[in-house]
This record gives structure tokens, C-alpha cells and sequence, in this order.
């Protein structure tokens, strides 16, 4: 057996985004450029630690990703792990990073881990920080603890899980945190390290159906109810709320929703960007024991965003009742 042949495999995919981004020239925007071949030749250190496959399965802005492109880079990773890959890592942008890693973990069944990472400055700029991203992603992914923790965001040496993290600067390199919770390891001199072992996961079937439409709108200091009131014929299956503090909406908001909740499943998360929606304190019209008696379910520590990719993979599924199970998750 060669040494070639002796090291792990990893299959390395890229989706575009910030990390691969170049200028065309000097004074233009930058846009996706590299493929990730051209991302892993500006990584002499990746020499020895592994086989690497690669593929670029796009290259686009993250913002311009959906949930069936998801879907295929899901079954092109498993099929890289039937084929022997110990491990997959996916390059993408940070706009919708969060959103990405929380979708495809609820769908992700192997123990190999999917980790996920990008970059805050392009390519061509001074200190682009996505080769270093890049290089702890696949540290981490080699990491023999990193197994059964389905698919983790790898940045700035940080670990976070999929639920948690969340993208809370617009530019900033320290861009990624987990409000409440904080990463669960850290990347320090090349070995992943974490805090605490891998729990029991759960995943979902694939969905079954795509058609689905889920909306999510923000409450606003008074903000109308004209959305709320179209929303029924408009031909939506799902609504999430962005509810003010602990999960709140005005008076007109919540008589509104107490019709809409009538037509499809209504989920109230909170809009702070930390902490958990309340079930039991504020008993006033709008206030979340309100909701609830109106038949409105409360996220708990599910952001707005994340909410709507719960319901929106539950109801392709056919799984609606395991919601409230879910979010108590």
C-alpha cells in the first residue's frame, strides 16, 4: 500500500461565493471566479493530509442558492461518501451560510461530517482569510471526534453547529457567532478541539415534494396587516413570524393571525437574535400565551430564518406533526 492510497479521502466541493471571489479588474466588484481546484492550489499545506476529490458544483453568489440546489449538492456528498470519502467539506458564501448548513443538516444521515466554511474577503484582496478557512475546514473534517456531529460551520477557527450559528456582521472577518450557546470547539494549532462530545441526532426523509411555499415576515412597530390578510389566497403553506422580544406581535397582528393560522401552520420566533421565545409569562392580546391559545406554534431558540427551513422540509415530507417535537428539539 502506497502512502497515497493509505490517507483518508475527503471530497472537497465549492459552490462559490466570497471565497472565490476575484476583480476583473482593478476598481470592479469581485465576483465568483475560482473553481475549487483553483481554491486548493493556493493550499501547499493541504499536501499530505489526505486524497482529495473535487468538484465545482456552482458558482454563484450565496444569495442566489435555493433549496433544490441544496438538494443535489446533498446527494452529490452522499454519494461521495458511498464511493469512500471520509469526510465532505463545501465552500460557499457567508450570506446564507446559516441557512445552508442548518438545511442540509436536518437531511444529512452519515456520520462522515459535511463541514461547511467560506470568507469574508475575496479572493484577490490583501488578507483573504478563505485559504485558511479552507485548510481548518479540512482539519476539522479529518478529525476522528468530528464524526456523528452531522454538518458543522468552520470559520475563523471557530466550530459552530449548524442549529446555532449565525452570520451577525455584514463585513466584519469575526463575522460567525452562536448567540447563547457559543461555538462547540475550536481549531487550535491545526487539531479540532471540542467541548463536549457528540449528542444523538435526528434527521428528515427527504421531502417528497419542492412546491411548497413557506413565507416569513417580520412584526414591525405598527407595521399593517395587509400581507397578513392576503396571505391565504395567495397560495402559501407556511408562515413564520419574526415576533418582537420573546415572541410578541401588536393586537392587530396577532386577531389577524388567529384567521391565518386557520389556513396553514404559523410558527412565532423571536426577532432579537438571541435567546428563546417565552410560553407562559405574558398573557396580554399578542403576547405568546395569546398566540398560542389562538393555535400559533413558538420557535423556542430557532431563529426566524431557521424556522422556515424546518417547516418548509416538514411539510415536503409530509411531517407536520412532528413540528412541535421539533422546535423543542
Amino acid at each position: 500500500m502506497t502512502q497515497e492510497t493509505a490517507l483518508p479521502r475527503v471530497a472537497i466541493g465549492s459552490l462559490g461565493g466570497t471565497v472565490s471571489m476575484q476583480a476583473a479588474a482593478p476598481g470592479q466588484g469581485v465576483t465568483p471566479k475560482l473553481d475549487c481546484d483553483a481554491m486548493l492550489a493556493a493550499l501547499p499545506q493541504l499536501v499530505g493530509l489526505a486524497q482529495f476529490s473535487t468538484a465545482t458544483l456552482c458558482l454563484v453568489p450565496s444569495a442566489s442558492l435555493d433549496f433544490t440546489g441544496l438538494l443535489e449538492v446533498l446527494a452529490w456528498a452522499k454519494a461521495q461518501v458511498g464511493q469512500g470519502a471520509q469526510a465532505v467539506v463545501l465552500t460557499q458564501g457567508t450570506d446564507t451560510l446559516e441557512e445552508a448548513a442548518y438545511f442540509l443538516d436536518l437531511l444529512w444521515p452519515c456520520d462522515a461530517p459535511m463541514i461547511m466554511t467560506g470568507a469574508m474577503r475575496a479572493a484577490s484582496h490583501p488578507g483573504a482569510d478563505g485559504p485558511a478557512n479552507l485548510l481548518a475546514a479540512v482539519r476539522v473534517a479529518l478529525s476522528e471526534n468530528s464524526r456523528g456531529r452531522g454538518v458543522l460551520a468552520v470559520i475563523n477557527d471557530q466550530i459552530h453547529e449548524a442549529k446555532a450559528v449565525r452570520k451577525t456582521a455584514s463585513l466584519a472577518m469575526a463575522a460567525f457567532e452562536s448567540p447563547g450557546s457559543g461555538p462547540i470547539g475550536q481549531v487550535v494549532e491545526g487539531c479540532a478541539h471540542y467541548r463536549q462530545v457528540a449528542s444523538r441526532r435526528r434527521v428528515l426523509p427527504l421531502p417528497q415534494r419542492t412546491s411548497q411555499r413557506v413565507v416569513l415576515l417580520e412584526a414591525c412597530l405598527d407595521a399593517d396587516t395587509t400581507l397578513l390578510q392576503a396571505l391565504p389566497g395567495l397560495g402559501y403553506d407556511g408562515l413564520v413570524v419574526a415576533g418582537f422580544g420573546a415572541g410578541h406581535v401588536s393586537e392587530p397582528w396577532a386577531d389577524t393571525l388567529a384567521d391565518v393560522v386557520g389556513h396553514m401552520p404559523v410558527i412565532v420566533a423571536t426577532r432579537t437574535g438571541s435567546g428563546s421565545t417565552a410560553r407562559a409569562t405574558y398573557g396580554f392580546v399578542g403576547g405568546e400565551i395569546d398566540l398560542q391559545a389562538k393555535g400559533m406554534r413558538m420557535a423556542g431558540v430557532l431563529c426566524p430564518r431557521k424556522c422556515r427551513i424546518l417547516l418548509w422540509l416538514l411539510l415536503g415530507s409530509s411531517a407536520l406533526t412532528e413540528l412541535d417535537d421539533w422546535l423543542a428539539h
